[in-house]
């Protein structure tokens, strides 16, 4: 455990900053599987939920949950998936 006031500050924004950043991962995880899954099943709302995802990819590559180039290969399958 740190010594000094600010890095014990550090410690607790740190731990509070990775407990959020994990769950928006999360639930970005998600709703990629379930855009993929209603390409697979031709779902009727197939096009909207894959356009939720990739909306989803971006506000994580905003908030740099995702690397730009990661967020970029993810939005590519998605739209091969919603073109398919």
């Amino acid at each position: 455990m740190p010594n000094i006031k600010s890095a014990k500050k550090r410690v607790k924004v740190n731990k509070t900053k990775a407990a959020a950043n994990k769950a928006r991962k999360s639930n970005l995880k998600t709703v990629i599987k379930k855009a993929e899954l209603a390409a697979a099943n031709h779902a009727a709302d197939k096009e909207e939920v894959i356009k939720f995802a990739i909306k989803r990819v971006d506000q994580a590559c905003a908030k740099n949950l995702l690397h730009k180039n990661n967020a970029a290969r993810k939005k590519s399958h998605l739209a091969k998936l919603l073109n398919a």
